[in-house]
């Protein structure tokens, strides 16, 4: 045994025959950690490359969703450390105000009492004690999936320093008018009580009721249909189109509002559709947005109707009934009255509700606070016009600009305890006073701090700049902002991504958060569906990760990441990838016991062999394609070209064709294990951003280094050779062809059949020894019959199958599958030829029948070459 194999040898033994993910991830991440990997040194003279986590809420877990956008962060960032970059991947959580005061709410009820019963100072401390206590689990769940953040930097958006952002912009943008407080009509939640922000609605299909009520009298009277009828309570007008010739002698006059003896104006407004029903509306300025408009332009009263908890407040006899039960209640009183005109049930139509509690939303006129976003939203827009800052895909720039550009006032007041309160004061005499970070409150006998917090986007939009210290203008502030991109999923473009924007514009004297928005689909299940609870189809990414390893559910979420595309996921994919990071471990050890390593130079080429060549070839165009596929940030095609190379060409190819030189030994060995040596190092390099935990444990193994998070990222050397390319492939397709022949004959894989080669006028020569020991074919012996010979690049293989197969029996069963084909194909163009079928059949159905024509055509076609290559019976 050498030297050099003595020392693989012990390698191999620091490796379990088996890979072991519960062994290695767990004490590996700490490892990391412990030694400071991915902390970030704002002094450093290295390029800044920083990403911000988008926050997950403290009441999270992580699920499918973070496990696929932290492993598309993680491997950006790990990549750039590795490419000599300081780079900071900022990590924290979210205060998250409606979902967290929910939680503490429902502890509360269990012990019969709600927030009103501790008062707000003690409710705050209750939730704090809560997120002490339980708050903030992700945490340690990002640690399994191996996110390499710098957890001394974590912040959370209650913290200190960002409530001191908080104040700091609340108040510059109260003393530039960009804030103002006005009565508008907002969205409001009966179940949590508060407004919530319109891209807070999620609007889904609800059965309904359609009425049309008649207001007024004969001539006089107009129809109405309405599908919440118990509204019409609030009606201050009836608006019908100015050029709607049906009811232009009503305009200006008065009709009787039905059940309430009040008499209401009809009003004339462009914004009316004389198309749609009965070209007239009742107007509700109270609860309805846009009737909210048409009464601003008429100067009409608005009459509010239901309190905070959507129960009647007006006219005696539906008083104190739920907004439901008055629905029902009014529509049976109008029938009664004979003012129903028409009904219609189930009426299907689209209908709003809260996105934390599935509450039907009610519009509701409110005081509340508004951020005015004319201007920063104009900002917003001209940043990605400009080209300051790029949205990746470029296609999703479309639906950026028709956000930006369509901004309506931002409702940033929320009616809860738990988050940042509004710094502004009243005072006794009707004085409003914005407070910042440095001033006192004024204080005295009647002046009180307005009891809304602010809505949990107003403190995230300040995400990329406050937790690097704004307003000090600090030395991280300094060095890592803008960021250099940010990594989030397109349903969040509105809610976080323009927030961040406008508040970063604004903030940073209009510098952008910052320099790319690379957008990601989402996470569905393995046939498209959106994971939900209600369909059973939710994963926890623990039990994967406990069952296969984190790389392998890393590797399959990367693997499905094309940009802006959803991501379809299936636990067996995640096996396969398991089976992946189980081939690099068992390949990788294998290598090592046959004379891989990395000691020395790289051989001159003249020393190299074909295959030698050819691997390096390959290995240098995959280190260009890895690289240009993450600059365009195309996970999934680079995942693809990383597991073909290591699975197909590395471990199946050039690890094979390289054991008869490894096992006659001599120095074309000691070449060949340096190659492969060389090999494995760049491609675990390659790997370990996205699979991170086998990659290092491997690596730190082959080089006897420290870990490949502060490794080098490989460099494409330029090294070609398209002839030894050329040369490998013509080898592959003899062995390929062979081995389809062989298992079309039904021979087992390693069943030995003595051969010939031909393989004069080829480069093949050299490689004989390697091709008869991958296809197991023996030297021609005395007595040899080629029965059977096989031209492919150029050689020609000629097989004895006569001690092997009954080939009088084979030719009877490729007959008879031969005879079904043709059956198969016969039925398939009558019916394609059928003009009276092709007229009435579906086009799914003809295309099924199109496949069935093309598959027989090809099962045809194979199974007659196998008959003309098999020796005659």
């Amino acid at each position: 045994m050498t030297e050099n194999t003595q020392q693989q040898t012990a390698a191999t033994t620091e490796l379990p025959t088996q890979y072991m993910p519960a062994e290695v991830e767990g004490p590996l991440y700490e490892r990391w950690v412990e030694r400071g990997y991915f902390e970030a040194d704002e002094k450093s003279d290295k390029p800044p490359y920083t990403i911000v986590i988008p926050p997950p809420n403290v009441t999270g877990s992580l699920h499918l969703g973070h496990a696929f956008e932290h492993t598309l962060i993680d491997a950006l960032t790990r990549r750039k450390r590795m490419q000599g970059y300081e780079t900071l991947w900022q990590p924290g959580m979210d205060h998250a105000g409606i979902a967290t005061q929910n939680v503490v709410e429902r502890e509360l009820a269990k012990e019969g009492k709600s927030r009103h019963d501790l008062g707000r100072e003690a409710f705050v401390e209750r939730v704090w004690k809560w997120k002490a206590e339980s708050g903030g689990q992700i945490s340690g769940q990002m640690r399994r999936l191996g996110d390499g953040v710098a957890w001394s930097r974590e912040r959370f958006t209650m913290d200190e320093g960002l409530s001191q952002a908080v104040q700091t912009i609340f108040k510059k943008l109260y003393d530039d008018e960009l804030i103002y407080r006005a009565e508008r009509i907002i969205n409001w939640c009966p179940r949590c009580l508060t407004a919530i922000s319109d891209i807070e609605v999620e609007y889904q299909d609800d059965d309904g009721e359609l009425v049309s009520i008649r207001y007024g009298e004969g001539d006089a009277s107009i129809v109405v249909a309405t599908t919440r009828a118990e509204t019409m309570l609030g009606d201050t007008a009836v608006a019908v189109h100015p050029e709607d010739e049906r009811y232009k002698h009503l305009v200006g006059t008065e009709i009787e509002l039905p059940l309430t003896g009040r008499r209401i104006p009809v009003v004339a407004d462009a914004h009316v559709d004389p198309e749609f029903g009965t070209g007239a509306v009742k107007v509700t300025p109270a609860h309805d947005p846009n009737d909210f408009e048409i009464g601003q332009r008429h100067n009409l009263p608005s009459i509010a109707v239901m309190d905070e908890h959507a129960v009647i407040t007006v006219h005696g006899p539906f008083q104190g009934l739920d907004r439901l039960e008055a629905r029902s209640a009014i529509v049976a009183a109008l029938r009664a009255d004979g003012r129903i005109v028409a009904e219609k049930r189930p009426y299907t139509h689209s209908v709003g509700h809260c996105s934390r509690c599935k509450t039907t939303i009610e519009p509701r006129l409110s005081m509340q606070w508004w951020v005015k976003v004319g201007p920063l939203a104009k900002a917003a827009g001209d940043a990605v016009r400009d080209g300051k800052v790029k949205i990746h895909p470029q296609e999703m720039e479309k639906r950026y600009f028709d956000w930006v550009d369509n901004l309506h006032d931002w409702c940033i007041s929320r009616q809860l305890w738990w988050g940042h309160r509004i710094p502004v004061w009243y005072g006794p005499n009707g004085e409003v006073v914005c407070v910042g970070p440095d001033e006192q409150p004024p204080a005295g006998e009647g002046w009180y701090q307005d009891t809304d917090v602010l809505d949990t986007w107003f403190s995230s939009g300040l995400w990329p700049f406050s937790t690097l210290g704004w307003p000090e203008q600090t030395e991280s502030l300094k060095k890592f902002y803008p960021n250099s991109v940010l990594v989030t999923g397109y349903d969040i473009l509105f809610f976080w991504v323009a927030r961040m924007m406008m508040f970063g514009l604004y903030a940073m004297d209009g510098t952008p958060p910052f320099h790319t928005i690379a957008l990601h689909g989402m996470v569905r299940d393995q046939n498209g569906k959106k994971m939900s609870k209600s369909f059973g189809n939710v994963v926890n990414p623990l039990d994967w990760m406990d069952q296969y390893g984190s790389d392998a559910v890393r590797f399959t979420l990367a693997n499905g990441a094309n940009p802006g595309v959803d991501v379809p996921i299936g636990e067996d994919w995640v096996k396969a990838s398991r089976n992946f990071a189980n081939k690099i471990w068992n390949a990788t050890r294998f290598a090592l016991m046959n004379g891989a390593t990395i000691e020395g130079e790289l051989p001159p080429v003249e020393q190299l062999s074909a295959t030698d060549r050819w691997i390096l070839s390959r290995l240098n165009k995959t280190v260009a394609q890895v690289d240009a596929l993450y600059e365009d940030y195309q996970f999934a095609k680079l995942s693809d070209a990383l597991y073909h190379f290591a699975w197909d060409e590395v471990f199946d190819w050039y690890v094979e064709l390289s054991k008869t030189t490894f096992f006659a030994g001599g120095e074309q060995a000691k070449v060949s294990g340096r190659v492969l040596g060389e090999v494995l190092d760049v491609m675990l390099r390659l790997l370990h951003p996205i699979v991170p935990f086998v990659t290092d444990a491997l690596w730190t193994t082959l080089t006897g280094r420290e870990s490949l998070v502060i490794a080098e990222w490989p460099k494409d050397s330029g090294f070609r050779d398209d002839a030894a390319e050329a040369e490998i492939e013509n080898l592959q397709q003899v062995v390929t062809e062979v081995r389809r022949f062989r298992a079309d004959q039904g021979l087992q894989p390693g069943q030995k059949v003595p051969a010939r080669l031909d393989l004069t006028g080829t480069a093949l020569a050299p490689h004989e020894a390697a091709i008869r020991q991958l296809l197991r074919l023996q030297p021609e012996g005395e007595g040899f019959a080629a029965t059977a010979s096989l031209p492919v690049a150029g050689a020609t293989v000629s097989l004895d199958l006569s001690g092997t197969i009954d080939v009088a029996a084979e030719r009877k069963r490729l007959a008879k599958d031969l005879a079904a084909a043709e059956k198969e194909k016969a039925q398939a163009e009558g019916k394609l030829g059928n003009e009276a079928f092709l007229a009435k059949a579906p086009d799914n159905v003809v295309d099924k029948i199109r496949t069935r024509l093309a598959k027989a055509d090809e099962d045809i076609a194979r199974i007659r070459t196998q008959l003309e290559r098999l020796p005659q019976a």
